[in-house]
């Protein structure tokens, strides 16, 4: 016998079992981006790895060590795209998208990144993204905030997330705060960690978010981002805060946000639940301001966020969210005796057409009454449409509510979608 071939690790089927659950949460995100008026966009998977190179820095893990990248036949250096952010600005630039408009777009789809499979955390991963071009004020900040806040109220989240802010000031005022850390980080250089070690020389401002205990211990001491602002990135978070108290979407404020790409400039912002453990962040994004312009375009202030589908159907499992996921199937036929496979086959056509929005699955292969009334069962499905050779010489047909709310009963075939509407609606 042929040896199993299975799934690469980190790269998980999703079984018809477990599809109900991500299809209502894409479609709750889809509903609500849609009502704030923003378009989709669809980019590939694959991109030239300068493009990630050149946008989430080179001296961060993801292309230190997470991207996975290939040459091909033609010996170009491709990359299965770590994150959308890039590959939406690329996009925007090489058509035409960006420059001078204002642009909201989402996108929905799989990313790739060489970790440590773990709980929510993957090789291919799917994200759902929001990227808003053109716009430089606090108000369209506060704008895609809400609207996170809008996908939590919709998935019934909004008691088990935390809303987490910091402004990390212009490119100059970083920078000069970058030194500053770093005379402070030199100071402390043989109590830190190998990782914190490292990245002080490369991307200091990752030290804050640390895991270690020690380390963080260490930077209670470290001079703090917020007193290196410059006036304009002052004046922008405080606008945003206002904003937010005005709509009620509760926060705090953490100056240890610093993100773990190095495009990101004055606003970040990250949705954290204790509902996965270690891995808290379902959702974060900030300002980018000087990206568009690094890729290659010109000068263009942008915001977004992404968020892992796979951490939300998580949450959802965990906190026994899915009661109310529709069943698969609403309506099953059974069908026996000469000839109603036939007719049954075109009765469920006709429903379908005059009801498109309910689910109606057809017996296929034969078998006796008992035996497809166990499929039924075994369905999901709420009724049961019983076309027997009496039913079909009559041009009637018995419907069956398998739940026991209503007497079962025979009627016209004329009258079915009629009667399958009513008892779907009760």
């Amino acid at each position: 016998m042929a040896k199993s071939i299975q799934a690469i690790r980190g790269m998980n089927d999703c079984l018809p079992e477990q599809t109900p659950v991500w299809q209502k949460v894409e479609n709750i995100l889809k509903q609500v981006v849609s009502s704030y008026g923003y378009s989709e966009i669809r980019m590939p998977i694959v991109e030239s790895t300068h493009l990630f190179k050149r946008s989430i820095g080179e001296v961060t893990d993801i292309v230190e060590k997470e991207m996975y990248t290939f040459d091909d036949r033609n010996g170009d250096s491709l990359t299965l795209r770590p994150e959308g952010t890039a590959s939406c600005v690329r996009a925007g630039n090489e058509h035409g998208l960006l420059y001078n408009q204002e642009r909201r777009l989402w996108y929905i789809g799989p990313m790739f990144r060489h970790e440590r499979p773990q709980k929510g955390r993957y090789r291919q991963f799917h994200q759902f993204g929001v990227e808003v071009f053109g716009m430089a004020s606090a108000d369209i900040d506060a704008e895609v905030i809400l609207m996170t806040a809008q996908f939590w109220q919709q998935l019934g989240l909004t008691d088990h997330v935390e809303l987490q802010l910091n402004s990390l000031g212009s490119n100059e005022a970083r920078a000069i705060y970058r030194d500053a850390l770093v005379a402070f980080l030199t100071e402390h250089e043989s109590a830190l960690d190998e990782d914190s070690k490292r990245r002080m020389h490369t991307n200091p401002l990752r030290v804050l978010d640390s895991k270690s205990a020690a380390v963080q211990a260490i930077l209670v001491d470290a001079p703090k981002l917020s007193d290196y602002l410059d006036q304009e990135s002052k004046d922008h978070f405080a606008k945003l805060c206002q904003i937010l108290d005005a709509a009620g979407v509760k926060y705090v404020v953490n100056e240890k946000i610093v993100r773990g790409l190095d495009y990101y400039n004055r606003t970040v912002f990250e949705w954290v639940t204790e509902s996965l453990g270690s891995q808290g962040t379902v959702c974060a994004g900030g300002r980018y301001d000087g990206l568009v312009e690094q890729i290659g375009g010109k000068a263009t202030p942008a915001v977004g966020f992404a968020m892992g589908l796979e951490r939300l159907v998580l949450m959802l499992d965990t906190l026994d969210l899915n009661q109310d996921i529709a069943p698969e199937v609403d309506v099953y036929s059974v069908l026996v005796g000469e000839g109603t496979d036939i007719q049954g086959m075109l009765l469920t056509q006709q429903l379908r057409q005059t009801l498109p929005s309910i689910k109606v699955m057809n017996h296929c292969g034969g078998g006796n009454f008992k035996k497809q009334m166990k499929r039924a069962d075994k369905s999901g499905a709420r009724i049961a449409l019983i076309l027997g050779e009496s039913e079909m010489e009559t041009n009637q047909v018995t419907v069956k509510d398998l739940t026991g709310k209503n007497e079962q009963q025979t009627v016209a075939q004329s009258a079915l979608a009629e009667v399958v509407a009513t008892m779907l609606e009760n």
